[in-house]
Formats: structure tokens, C-alpha cells, sequence
């Protein structure tokens, strides 16, 4: 796009009573719409046929390709996002990836470093922390811990996960697709979940926990030693 009709993209928004922070730094596409009273950060890209709502919050350094906003959504600062459908009240990043084939419904949260990709996600549902969600389908109000991973690839193909409503997902845990939790499941931290987990049900892997006393002080002593 010629800087003069990147202009005039930045202009129409602007009479549309959209709020550009930094109007150089925006860059908007001819068939993009914004809502009024959605304010725009600074260095903020949208792109293709991308749709934000009224009175959302792009806080800055977005980039947005042919993703469909809904009101009053507060987008944090650098987040990625294509070929996305996001329902009204959700929040997103900081630097939140969502890949194709997202669909967020109303207040979601998918927040630090979480990466999305043909995920369904269902209302009131939060993903916060350092999160890869592939082909999976989540209920409403689940809580996803820090650092859980749906393997949707088994080197040959892709397989979909499925996590009822109010589900608990501990943090660090593994779900190896295809599987399935139904609804209030408890899954506990550090968990490698290989097989359907019936609503209501605990799951967890049995690890036994070791404790060496003195083993510091033993090994820096080993240590000195070898260096003399």
C-alpha cells in the first residue's frame, strides 16, 4: 500500500471516531473496519479483511491479518494474530500468537507467550502462561496452567484434543492427542495425560519424590577436590 492511501485508510478511521495513537506508525489495509472508541497503539498493523469491534484496546506492536475482533477486547502489547475469530471481553497477550483457525468466545483469556492453532475455546476460559493449544476444542470456564502442551503431531498426522467445562489443567502438563477430559476434570500438575479422563475424575502420574540431605556440600567438596 502507497503511503498516500495508508493515509487515508489511518483518515477514515479517524472520522469513524477511532482513537490512532500514533497515526505514522499504523498501518491499515482499504477493507479493514474498526469500531468506534477502540483505541490504537503505536506500530499497529491490520491487515486483509480484518474486523476490530467497538471500544476495544490495541495496546501496541500488533499485527493482525484477516482476524475478526469482538467489542470492548483488550489486545496487549505485541500480540500476532490470523485468520482469528475473538468474542467480546476477551484479553490477549502480551505476545499471545493465535494462527488460524482460532475461535475465542466471550472473555477469554490467552495471555504470556501462549500460541493457539485451530483451537476452539470456549466462554470465560483462561490460557495465561506459556501454553501451546493445537487442534483442541475447550469448554467453558477451564483454567490452562503455565507451560501445558496439547501434542496434536505424532510425526505422521494431527490429532485433536477435547477439554470439557471448568476443567482444572495443572501446570506443566502434557496431553498427548487424540484424548479427551470431560467436564471438571482435575488434572495434576506435571502431568502426562495419554488416555480419556472421565468428567470429574483426578488425573495425575505417580512420582515418587527423593530427597539426598548434605548433598550440596558433598558435591562442592568433590568438586574443590578434583580442581586441586
Amino acid at each position: 500500500m502507497s503511503r498516500e492511501r495508508r493515509r487515508e485508510a489511518v483518515r477514515r478511521l479517524e472520522a469513524a471516531g477511532v482513537v490512532l495513537e500514533d497515526p505514522e506508525s499504523t498501518y491499515v489495509d482499504g477493507e479493514v473496519t474498526v469500531g468506534a472508541g477502540t483505541v490504537i497503539g503505536p506500530n499497529t498493523h491490520l491487515r486483509g479483511c480484518t474486523r476490530v469491534g467497538r471500544d476495544c484496546r490495541i495496546d501496541g506492536s500488533a499485527y493482525l491479518t484477516d482476524a475478526e475482533i469482538g467489542d470492548r477486547v483488550h489486545l496487549r502489547f505485541s500480540v500476532v494474530i490470523s485468520g482469528s475469530r475473538i468474542g467480546d471481553d476477551a484479553a490477549i497477550g502480551p505476545f499471545a500468537h493465535l494462527r488460524p483457525g482460532t475461535s475465542l468466545a466471550a472473555r477469554v483469556h490467552i495471555g504470556n507467550f501462549v500460541e493457539t492453532k485451530k483451537a476452539v475455546v470456549g466462554e470465560g476460559t483462561k490460557a495465561n502462561h506459556l501454553t501451546y493449544l493445537g487442534d483442541v476444542t475447550i469448554g467453558r470456564e477451564t483454567n490452562v496452567g503455565a507451560g501445558t502442551i496439547t501434542c496434536n503431531y505424532d510425526g505422521f498426522a494431527k490429532h485433536p484434543t477435547t477439554i470439557g467445562d471448568r476443567v482444572q489443567v495443572g501446570s506443566d502438563t502434557t496431553l498427548v492427542a487424540p484424548v479427551t477430559l470431560g467436564d471438571d476434570v482435575y488434572v495434576a500438575t506435571a502431568s502426562t495425560v495419554r488416555h480419556d479422563v472421565p468428567a470429574g475424575a483426578l488425573v495425575y502420574n505417580e512420582r515418587r519424590e527423593r530427597v539426598r540431605e548434605g548433598w550440596t556440600a558433598e558435591k562442592r567438596k568433590k568438586m574443590k577436590a578434583g580442581k586441586g
